[in-house]
């Protein structure tokens, strides 16, 4: 499956996620930066669990304070690399 099948699922000013269909591979995308952390395997995992935790627990946070605590706060921030 290519990135452009990803689906995307949130999107904000200064960041976007999407992920794949059956949800096993997400792309975070801090676009202030140019930083895109690609989520696989375990970390995909972790990454589902943590995305839906947080927007149980703030139902009424906007895409970019979501993403943005999952990018810094999360650590999700260290798997990325620079856009190509």
């Amino acid at each position: 499956m290519s990135v452009r099948d990803d689906h995307e699922l949130e999107t904000g000013d200064e960041y976007a996620l999407s992920a794949a269909a059956d949800r096993t591979r997400f792309t975070l995308h801090n676009k202030a930066d140019g930083m895109i952390a690609e989520l696989r395997d375990d970390d995909a995992a972790r990454f589902l669990k943590d995305y839906e935790e947080l927007k149980i627990q703030f139902p009424d946070w906007n895409a970019d304070r979501l993403l943005a605590q999952l990018w810094d706060q999360g650590g999700y921030g260290w798997l990325a690399q620079q856009e190509e």
